[in-house]
C-alpha cells in the first residue's frame, strides 16, 4: 500500500483521492472504471452511497420526498467492491465524497456540495430550481397529475 500512497503522490491526488487509492488497494484500474461507467448509465439516475453516510442518508429522503426513482450503488456492502469503485469515481469526478450522483449520466455533485457550477450537489440544483427539471428531462421524475373533485 505504500507503493500506492507514493504513485498517488507522484501523480499529484489530493489527499482524499490518496485516501481512498490506499484503502481501495490493488485492483484492475480498467475493469473497474468500465464497471463505473456501465453504472452510471443503467439508469436515469444513479448514486453511489455508504448505507449510514449523513448525507446518503438525506440525498435518499430527497429524492424519495420528490418522487424521483433512482438506482443506489451500495459502496459499502461488500467494501471490498465498492473501495475500488469510490476509488475510479473519484478519479473521474475529482472528489471522493459520497454520495455520488448522475442524473442523465451527468455527474451533478452530492448532497449538499459539489465541485462547480456544472455540479453543485442536489441541494443547490433545488434552490436554482434546476433539480426537478433535470430528473424531469431523463425520465426519473414523471409529473403526475392530481385531479381536484369538487363536491355538488
Amino acid at each position: 500500500r505504500f507503493r500506492i500512497l507514493q504513485e498517488s503522490n507522484a501523480s499529484g491526488a489530493d489527499f482524499k483521492q490518496t485516501v481512498a487509492n490506499v484503502i481501495a488497494g490493488e485492483y484492475d484500474e480498467a475493469s473497474v472504471s468500465k464497471t463505473v461507467e456501465e453504472m452510471i448509465g443503467s439508469a436515469p439516475c444513479v448514486m453511489f452511497t455508504w448505507e449510514k453516510s449523513p448525507s446518503c442518508v438525506k440525498a435518499v429522503e430527497a429524492f424519495d420526498l420528490m418522487g424521483a426513482e433512482y438506482k443506489i450503488v451500495r459502496l459499502d456492502d461488500p467494501w471490498s467492491e465498492g473501495n475500488p469503485i469510490r476509488a475510479a469515481l473519484g478519479k473521474k469526478v475529482g472528489r471522493t465524497s459520497v454520495p455520488f450522483i448522475f442524473i442523465g449520466g451527468k455527474y451533478v455533485g452530492g448532497y449538499d456540495g459539489g465541485l462547480s457550477d456544472d455540479a453543485p450537489g442536489i441541494v443547490n440544483m433545488a434552490f436554482q430550481g434546476k433539480l426537478r427539471s433535470s430528473l424531469e428531462d431523463v425520465g426519473a421524475l414523471t409529473q403526475k397529475k392530481v385531479e381536484k373533485s369538487e363536491s355538488a
